[in-house]
């Protein structure tokens, strides 16, 4: 199997998976500024339907998801409480690809006024 990047964003507030969170990968470029690579938005797992990057267009270098937290979290409030506070706004996880023949998968656990993340399998 070749070399892929996945991520997976789960709603620590409610106790659900993060479904519609919209987010950005973005890769260093040679003239140190950050090109988009790609959008998506997760699905009703939290998921993406498909890899963020694999085969032959995943390569190693320094990578930033960008996870837009505070409008997920403003549509979840709208629902639920609209008087709820916001303190996060948008997530960036900064990491290194040194092996692009491995699976990195970046979870994010989130919630309005925290999140944490680690390397996954």
């Amino acid at each position: 199997m070749s070399g892929r990047l996945t991520t997976h964003v789960l709603d620590l507030s409610r106790g659900i998976p993060a479904a519609g969170m919209k987010l950005e990968l973005r890769r260093l470029s040679g003239a140190e500024k950050w090109e988009l690579v790609r959008n998506a938005v997760t699905n009703g797992d939290g998921r993406l339907d498909t890899p963020l990057l694999e085969g032959a267009k995943f390569v190693t270098g320094s990578y930033e998801l960008l996870f837009h937290a505070g409008e997920y979290f403003r549509a979840a409030a709208a629902e639920a409480d609209p008087a709820g506070g916001l303190f996060l706004d948008q997530i960036p996880i900064r990491f290194q690809v040194a092996d692009c023949a491995a699976h990195y998968h970046v979870p994010l656990l989130v919630a309005p006024g925290g999140y944490s993340t680690y390397r996954g399998s």
